[in-house]
């Protein structure tokens, strides 16, 4: 930034953090300063680089709060992990609650705890908003959870997440996925091949997810030995299911008696977690949503957990939670 640029505003709060590993600082900062953009834009402030200096100049809790961001940052960096612009983002998202740099700091510390750190083979999971956090907790916590929220949220993906670190830490034998293969609006017809052929279209987004988390020769062998299971929801039926980790996908187009024979499948040592969005109901008009049905009868279950999110969880394009938005004035 030009030096004309913070003459101009001297007369504003200006702050200093000094930091020891110009490398590091560097990866901080990102390609072209482009995570310092970032962090400016959401305060409102100016960031000026002066060797291993950074400069902040700008209103004062502005200021503060991007030095709380820049300093949990680079202690991420410090401990050996990487800082994308989605980790950026996060730590934005997590310093907006509570409106002040004191209570942002105490939930900063929280989120690097670790206990809502998820291990997969692959990678280290992180949640990105209140909302996730305290979703991946309840799906550690019980037995049985409901996420319910918009597309883009990370409803499955942090579900499969919680999943493949259960099997791989031997909390659970196996891992179970499954969605009803309803078409989203469209009629398909008859699609050609076997059985398997026929329905993974259906389940490509639950496939995609474990891509993500395991190693593919790995993947493809827990397939082949039945460790990892796709399937859609109606080969559910008359099965107990025991030791594992069940995850159903797009629940809300499952109708209430599927709902309820695929609640009733939950056997001993098993984690169970229905996963939907009220505003992508696809089911033929007049049918009732199974979601919508266990959300009413259940929430008031004990060890049933129901977790809400909204458009501001979404952590896809940030394009992705403005059409939500869109969509939601209009139906509203």
């Amino acid at each position: 930034m030009a030096e004309d640029a913070v003459t101009a505003i001297a007369a504003q709060n200006e702050s200093r953090i000094e930091f020891p590993n110009n490398r590091l600082l560097a990866e901080l900062c990102g390609e072209f300063d482009r995570n310092l953009t970032t962090i400016e834009t959401h305060h409102a402030i100016q960031i000026v680089r002066r060797g291993n200096l950074l400069l902040l100049v700008g209103d004062a809790d502005g200021a503060a709060q991007a030095s709380a961001i820049l300093q949990s940052l680079y202690t991420r960096l410090e401990q050996g992990r990487p800082v994308t612009p989605a980790d950026v983002t996060a730590e934005l998202r997590m310093n907006m609650v509570g409106g002040d740099a004191g209570r942002a700091d105490q939930q900063m510390e929280m989120f690097r705890s670790g206990a809502v750190e998820i291990k997969t083979r692959k990678k280290l999971v992180e949640p990105r908003t209140e909302a996730q956090k305290a979703y991946v907790e309840a799906l550690f916590k019980n037995e049985l959870s409901f996420g319910i929220g918009p597309a883009g949220t990370g409803k499955t993906y942090l579900a499969v997440a919680v999943g493949v670190s259960m099997f791989i830490t031997g909390r659970v034998d196996k891992i179970i996925l499954s969605r009803p293969a309803v078409e989203a609006g469209e009629r398909l017809g008859f699609l050609p091949g076997d059985m398997k052929e026929k329905v993974d279209p259906y389940m490509q987004p639950l496939y995609d997810a474990l891509n993500d988390f395991l190693p593919a020769k790995q993947m493809a062998k827990l397939m082949e030995d039945k460790a990892i299971e796709i399937a859609p929801l109606a080969f559910m039926r008359g099965r107990t299911l025991a030791n594992a980790f069940v995850v159903l996908d797009e629940a809300q187009n499952a109708t209430s008696m599927q709902m309820k024979m695929f609640l009733t499948r939950l056997g001993e040592g098993s984690r169970m977690v229905i996963t939907g969005d009220r505003t992508q109901i696809d089911l033929p008009r007049g049918v009732q949503s199974g979601l919508a049905d266990a959300e009413r009868l259940l929430s008031d279950i004990p060890k049933i957990s129901f977790n809400y999110f909204t458009s501001k969880d979404v952590v896809r394009h940030p394009l992705v939670a403005a059409i939500i938005e869109a969509y939601d004035a209009d139906g509203a």
